[in-house]
């Protein structure tokens, strides 16, 4: 008989305030094995791996040393080399180059072609594997981007979604502006927010604008069909974002970060207080999901601390493995690490006590 298949290597990518820690296992997801910290001292935003060249790409913050840059890795992180030109400031008005907040690859029928989203709100795409980065001027030359103005956090340009059955149709989220979608590569962007409110028409006046979203994902079963989580409450879009309609009924609260969907079509968030006091409700790390794309809730609590945990989750810090069941892992504000890898039924905290963690990303090799 054939040898069964060994199990593929898992690694968890936690990037945190002062640096980037890896966990590592496999499939079956029983042993974990941390190295780090890479990159210590920098504040690791983004990070993802790359599995047809096993590297890392990092995007890291700025210092007083030097500005915000993508980095990568072949060795797991022992060693770290810059890209060739990596984003620079961007277009518009007086736009800086603060972050480098998403990093993603392209469509599978461009092996070549990568995505990074920053702030001040813009996107660059590399065509030469990440080596060299230029921006897709069409979204910061828009019409609309005079009246753009920044979230709490800043001009974010957060989310950066690839359709899996088109590779020219793109979409983006930015704080607090809105969603775009791109038809034709990231060359023209068309503005889709109808269907959400201006969380601020005190002082953010332009037609459409003030739509703060969170977190923006796509539904894998579902080609057009989107959610997000918004600045007041959890929407979604079946006509690839040119309108929205909210599914928040039965959660706790309107306000949150962190958003995930499974292959199978488990969405998950993590509803906050407030967006004046960015802590889980009642000191309750609770997990919600929905199996039926917003029709019905369930909060999800085995195993999470549910008195007195004061913590936060920031929108990249939630993220999910393609396995069946899913493995879900959670970040807070504490340097926390939990995981499910049973679709969110229990939960366990990994070891170690991390600096403030900012993201969370799976790597399947």
């Amino acid at each position: 008989m054939p040898s069964a298949r060994p199990p593929r290597p898992l690694t968890l990518l936690i990037g945190t305030a002062k640096g980037a820690f890896f966990y590592h296992t496999d499939e079956r997801r029983e042993h974990w094995q941390l190295t780090g910290p890479h990159l210590g001292g920098t504040a690791v935003y983004s990070l993802c791996g790359d599995s047809r060249n096993s590297r890392i790409l990092a995007g890291t913050g700025g210092n007083f040393m030097a500005g915000p840059l993508i980095s990568t890795s072949t060795d797991l992180g022992a060693s770290w080399r810059p890209v060739g030109r990596g984003p620079a400031d961007p277009s518009g008005p007086e736009a800086k180059l603060k972050h480098i907040w998403q990093i993603v690859p392209g469509h599978p029928s461009q092996p070549g072609t990568w995505y990074a989203g920053v702030d001040d709100a813009g996107l660059f795409v590399s065509r030469d594997d990440g080596q060299t980065w230029s921006e897709l001027a069409g979204l910061t030359t828009h019409a609309t981007r005079p009246d753009w103005v920044p979230g709490f956090g800043g001009l974010c340009l957060h989310s950066v979604l690839v359709d899996p059955t088109n590779p020219l149709r793109l979409w983006v989220a930015i704080s607090a502006v809105g969603v775009f979608r791109s038809d034709d590569g990231g060359d023209s962007w068309k503005l889709c927010n109808t269907g959400l409110r201006n969380v601020a028409p005190e002082f953010i006046k332009g037609e459409g604008m003030g739509r703060c979203v969170h977190k923006l994902v796509l539904d894998p079963e579902r080609p057009g069909m989107l959610y997000q989580q918004f600045h007041g409450g959890v929407f979604k879009s079946t006509d690839a974002g040119d309108t929205w309609s909210s599914i928040s009924a039965g959660l706790p609260h309107d306000f949150g970060f962190p958003m995930v969907m499974t292959r199978r079509g488990d969405l998950f968030i993590v509803p906050l207080l407030a967006d004046t006091n960015r802590v889980v409700p009642d000191g309750a790390l609770k997990v919600w999901r929905t199996r039926d794309r917003g029709a019905t809730w369930q909060p999800l609590t085995n195993g999470l601390p549910q008195k007195e945990h004061f913590v936060g989750v920031l929108r990249d810090a939630l993220a999910c493995d393609p396995l069946d069941p899913a493995g879900l892992y959670l970040g807070t504000t504490m340097g926390e690490l939990f995981c499910s890898i049973d679709d969110g039924d229990h939960w366990r905290r990994l070891p170690a006590q991390f600096p403030r963690i900012t993201s969370v990303k799976v790597w399947t090799r």
